[in-house]
């Protein structure tokens, strides 16, 4: 299993070509303590281009739900998929911590992608 996230500090040693073979866990939120969505995706690029022109979810479209504010890589998809299923059960309070222990400004990690 490799698991990494992707925060503005590695931002120089994030090499988007990696991502290939790859599945994301990823969390995104509408504004700084906004509304959260946690998904699941083996192209990360394309998934949030999906989620910005309003076809990657009902949900996101909805509440306007688009900046990348924490990803996971892994390279088994089983792992993935388990870790996304935990990580929806959490209570708000889990998901805020998580986030900010990576990304306490909140920042959009699309451009890191």
């Amino acid at each position: 299993m490799y698991r990494t996230a992707v925060v503005p500090a590695k931002a120089g040693t994030h090499n988007p070509g990696v991502e290939l073979n790859r599945y994301a866990v990823y969390i995104l939120a509408s504004k700084k303590h906004g509304t959260l969505y946690i998904g699941i995706t083996n192209n990360l690029s394309r998934r949030l281009s999906e989620h910005r022109i309003g076809k990657g979810s009902e949900f996101c479209r909805q509440y306007k739900v688009n900046r990348l504010v924490y990803v996971e890589f892994f390279d088994d998809p089983e792992f993935a998929i388990v870790r996304e299923k935990r990580m929806k059960k959490w209570n708000r309070d889990w998901k805020i911590s998580l986030i900010e222990q990576e990304n306490p400004d909140w920042q959009d990690l699309s451009s890191l992608v």
